[in-house]
């Protein structure tokens, strides 16, 4: 019985590859850096950062996520980013369409799977003649096959926000940086705080407020799709501002040395079953929010 499930097992992956080969052969692979290039990329030019996953594709096709329902407007703005060319902003896609031997088995079963039904699709939206940059910038650990790497990315990225003032755009429960060193460089650091599912239905609201704030200021977003729409509205005010995803979770995990995905104590992990977090009264944390958007 093993050796039978095991044949069908390695039958169903072939089958995934010659798919793969048919598709590739039939269209053409998006060019995207990897993710030390995109971040030697971010640091000598400081643009501003859109990034699309797997999230991001879903809503363009007319789908929710766990924390974003489906809206139209949303809908919209992604197809038109995903394919723009805004001088100091660049775009970032999955870094899975030239090979996946840098993921965890898990990891590469998944993008398996998703290109094999939606290679097709995500053609329909992507400039082929375009460079694109990597979403997984923000994905620098867990799904790695080699985890020695997670430090050299982390400690690239850290260069970005080095002595600079940092305004954190998060969902309300997100907490950033809080209880690590994620932002331990900066020279000042202020949050404002949005909702943490459906943040786009607020988008009006939020981008209002975050443009009162100095352009001088580096302005860190984790907001799902919501952050890839609203850092390439701010790029185009004249802000650095770079959607960072779940880079502070996997931070948490990398510090842990976590080998699956979990809970983080007084965070919202969407990527876990149980997304309860409990307020936190933390005085330093507090005096950091300087506005709160319902």
């Amino acid at each position: 019985m093993r050796k039978l499930i095991r044949s069908l097992y390695v039958f169903f992956l072939e089958g995934i590859k010659m798919c793969r080969s048919f598709i590739l052969l039939r269209f053409s692979v998006p060019k995207v850096k990897n993710s030390l290039d995109t971040i030697d990329y971010i640091l000598q030019n400081k643009c501003s950062v859109s990034r699309f996953g797997d999230g991001e594709f879903l809503i363009m096709q007319g789908w929710h996520i766990g924390f974003q329902k489906e809206d139209i407007a949303l809908f919209v703005r992604l197809q038109e980013i995903i394919r723009s060319e805004f001088p100091g902003h660049i775009v970032c896609l999955p870094n899975v369409f030239n090979g996946l031997n840098i993921y965890t088995d898990k990891a590469r079963i998944f993008w398996k799977r998703h290109l094999l039904h939606n290679y097709v699709i995500w053609h329909k939206y992507i400039n082929t003649r375009k460079l694109y940059y990597d979403t997984q910038i923000s994905r620098f650990y867990i799904d790695r096959k080699d985890k020695t790497q997670s430090h050299l990315i982390i400690d690239k990225l850290k260069q970005i926000w080095n002595f600079r003032d940092v305004i954190l755009v998060e969902g309300e429960k997100s907490r950033m940086g809080y209880g690590n060193d994620l932002f331990s460089n900066v020279s000042s650091l202020k949050r404002i705080l949005c909702p943490s599912e459906n943040a786009f239905s607020a988008y009006s609201q939020i981008l209002e407020e975050v443009s009162k704030v100095d352009k001088s200021r580096l302005i860190l977003i984790a907001l799902g799709p919501t952050a890839t729409v609203l850092a390439y509205d701010l790029s185009k005010q004249g802000y650095q501002a770079i959607d960072i995803g779940h880079l502070d979770v996997e931070y948490e995990w990398f510090l842990q040395s976590a080998l699956d995905k979990c809970i983080i104590k007084n965070k919202y992990v969407n990527e876990v079953d149980n997304r309860e977090v409990s307020d936190l009264s933390d005085p330093e944390y507090q005096d950091q929010v300087i506005s709160v958007i319902k």
